[in-house]
């Protein structure tokens, strides 16, 4: 369960634009779930820096939360916990979608009181040539992490068909949204998995040729 961490007297604010994709992005912080995993989000500080890089955190609240985090080390490392906490219910539920499965209640209750924790869509505003939401920052996982809920309960509501895919190495098992013409894409990535998986049955036709 995400703990509920009192922000103290940090509050701020920024404007984002979430892409729909962010919550699978963010599943995918945790590398090769089908073998030796290899998780990115070491410290407070990767998921601050993870976030502003996919525009879903803005450098000056980056900045701030970097600052107030190292003054504050244990809300920081009780943020970074309950944010991998959520990231792999985040995982469970969009592969349950994915995979034309049912999800787990636990699972959606725990999104949902996150949802309630986070910080609401309220108000639009210009940036440069687009619209995006003005969204308090807060201290804790919910309060951080607000576009990647958003972006994960947008994708779980979805009623069409799913384009959510798990790649087909069973090494990797990373989470993509098949933006394919005809919705057949098996590989996280053609030139990684999907290249890999050639190169295999390139070796495997060969030695049965011998």
């Amino acid at each position: 369960m995400v703990t509920r961490t009192e922000p103290a007297e940090l509050v701020t604010e920024q404007t984002v634009a979430p892409r729909l994709a962010l919550a699978v992005d963010f599943v995918n912080t945790l590398e090769w779930r089908g073998s030796a995993r290899r998780e990115t989000l070491l410290g407070p500080g990767d998921l601050i820096k993870w976030l502003a890089g996919e525009n879903a955190l803005s450098a000056a609240a980056g900045d701030g939360l970097n600052q107030w985090f190292a003054a504050h080390p244990r809300i920081a490392a009780t943020a970074l916990r309950d944010a991998i906490e959520l990231r792999e219910r985040f995982h469970r539920l969009l592969r349950a979608k994915a995979l034309g499965g049912d999800c787990d209640p636990a699972d959606l209750a725990n999104l949902n009181r996150a949802l309630a924790a986070a910080p609401t869509r309220r108000n639009l505003e210009r940036t440069h040539d687009a619209l995006a939401w003005r969204v308090m920052v807060r201290p804790t996982a919910p309060g951080i992490l607000a576009p990647v809920l958003w972006s994960a309960a947008d994708l779980l509501a979805n009623p069409g068909p799913t384009r959510l895919r798990e790649c087909a190495n069973e090494r990797c098992r990373w989470m993509f949204i098949d933006d394919s013409k005809g919705g057949t894409r098996r590989w996280c990535s053609m030139q990684a998995c999907g290249n890999r998986a050639k190169a295999q049955r390139h070796y495997r036709r060969s030695k049965q040729a011998i």
